[in-house]
């Protein structure tokens, strides 16, 4: 799964890297992260109309927005729901009602700078395993970015919700959520974890956007090749959100890991 990354350059970097036209004032003023979390706001990037004397009848256009981690469907009882939705795996799209519909018609782009992920290692010798209990293995935090630079595009969908308990003319009636969706690990990187986010190379970005691509292409999308990523091992500190920093991604003097994982890059 994609739990925490990392987005910390500068909107318009991100704008001039992702070919973006608009960029919302929420979206530009959002502070850089070091240590992004399940239901924080996040920049989105997406291709809609531009809306005109209140409609969505205008050019298509390219823009980074802001919108919420964890999805929330519109039939949602209450946004709280979004909190379990911050991935959403692959091999499902087509079958969850959450899903499908933004499948074929609400995708969008995560833009991060990479992941965070954590190794399982095996138990010291000598240490009682407790049954039930995973509170005492020892994990090991990698930061996974991209192996030749650059934006990592998450693929992702959104949502809008509107919370009916508040009036029609209230700027905050709707609110925009997002998935992060998810793969099974490359052979390299499921030594790891078992599941990675889905990382597109920029020849996909313009199809994966396009709201004339259907849902059967877009899962195309979703199954076709992926960005080449390096790891590197790093502190514990990132296990907390209180902590967003820039050291959060530098390597880590004493990994615990006996065998670091060290793939396309240093």
């Amino acid at each position: 799964m994609c739990g925490r990354y990392a987005s910390f350059r500068d909107a318009q970097d991100i704008a001039d890297d992702l070919a973006v036209a608009d960029i919302a004032d929420d979206a530009r003023l959002l502070p850089p992260s070091w240590n992004v979390a399940p239901t924080d706001p996040v920049r989105i990037v997406v291709e809609r109309p531009q809306r005109i004397d209140g409609r969505n009848t205008g050019e298509i256009t390219r823009s980074l927005r802001l919108a919420r981690w964890g999805l929330v469907p519109s039939w949602a009882k209450d946004p709280g729901i979004g909190a379990r939705m911050i991935n959403a795996r692959s091999e499902t799209l087509l079958d969850k009602s959450a899903f499908a519909k933004p499948l074929g018609v609400r995708r969008c782009l995560l833009p991060a700078d990479g992941y965070y992920e954590w190794r399982k290692l095996t138990l010291p010798d000598g240490a009682p395993a407790r049954a039930g209990s995973t509170s005492k293995v020892p994990k090991q935090p990698y930061w996974i970015h991209p192996a030749e630079g650059g934006v990592a595009a998450l693929a992702g969908l959104y949502e809008f919700w509107r919370d009916r308990s508040k009036a029609d003319d209230d700027p905050d009636r709707w609110l925009v959520s997002a998935t992060v969706i998810t793969t099974a690990a490359s052979k390299d990187l499921e030594r790891i974890h078992d599941r990675m986010p889905v990382i597109l190379p920029a020849d996909a970005w313009d199809a994966w956007l396009d709201p004339a691509v259907g849902a059967e292409e877009a899962m195309s999308i979703v199954g076709g090749p992926q960005v080449g990523m390096a790891t590197r091992p790093v502190g514990d500190a990132v296990g907390s959100v209180q902590n967003n920093r820039p050291s959060l991604i530098e390597p880590d003097p004493d990994p615990r890991d006996p065998d670091v994982v060290a793939v396309g890059g240093p």
